[in-house]
């Protein structure tokens, strides 16, 4: 007569494994975060001219090849990893920023400000466009959504254009964040600042994008 099978919480093997992979958590994120800082850092080196071999990354990181294909299946992989924890910390930082203004319009000019200013410091902009340029090689099934930062990016608009009196702040803080990325891929690759001038127009442009359904001047959030 067969064993009947086990379930996981039944299963020995099964148990301890999940015990390993718990006390080795630690070390397995550290791993994958030296390995995104090292891919972000040979990039900026290599710039928009070559592109990294994971033999230049694994060694900036003090890895082997073992220990990057424990976490990724190929380089595309870790490019896909680097742009989104890029993504992500722009829009940690913009929010953090964006909750010291008391008006809803104060919170839109923040935004618009500390994207452009993605390309007003020389090695971030660098590292930033390098990062871009690697990303627009990574393989289909791999690379985000095109729209993905400019998307993530928008949702941060949504509640200053209600409270600014939007129709439709979901459509309208999309088409702003686009329009507001879309100038600084091309001040990146123009390899160009903003101007304050420019900042500012930009902002008066996000501003005018939620007038179509009406409004309210400089409400605040919520209010």
């Amino acid at each position: 007569m067969e064993n009947p099978p086990l379930t996981d919480e039944g299963d020995v093997a099964a148990r301890i494994a999940r015990q390993t992979l718990d006390r080795r958590a630690p070390d397995y994120t550290e791993e994958v975060r030296r390995l995104i800082d090292a891919g972000r850092e040979v990039m900026r080196r290599c710039g928009t001219g070559a592109r990294p071999r994971v033999a230049d990354i694994v060694a900036e990181a003090g890895l082997s090849n073992d220990g990057f294909y424990r976490h990724f299946a190929s380089k595309d992989a870790l490019v896909a990893a680097i742009l989104d924890d890029g993504t992500e910390r722009l829009v940690s930082y913009l929010a953090h920023q964006m909750a010291k203004r008391t008006t809803a319009a104060d919170q839109v000019r923040c935004w618009v400000e500390g994207v452009l200013a993605q390309a007003a410091d020389e090695e971030s902009a660098a590292t930033t466009l390098a990062v871009l340029w690697n990303a627009a090689g990574i393989g289909r099934a791999l690379a985000l959504p095109h729209t993905s930062t400019s998307t993530r990016l928008a949702t941060l608009l949504r509640a200053p254009f209600a409270a600014l009196g939007s129709d439709d702040p979901d459509l309208d803080a999309e088409l702003a964040a686009h329009a507001v990325v879309g100038r600084l891929t091309d001040l990146l690759w123009g390899r160009t600042s903003p101007s304050r001038a420019e900042t500012e127009r930009v902002v008066r442009f996000c501003l005018a994008v939620r007038t179509a359904g009406g409004h309210r001047d400089a409400g605040t959030v919520g209010g």
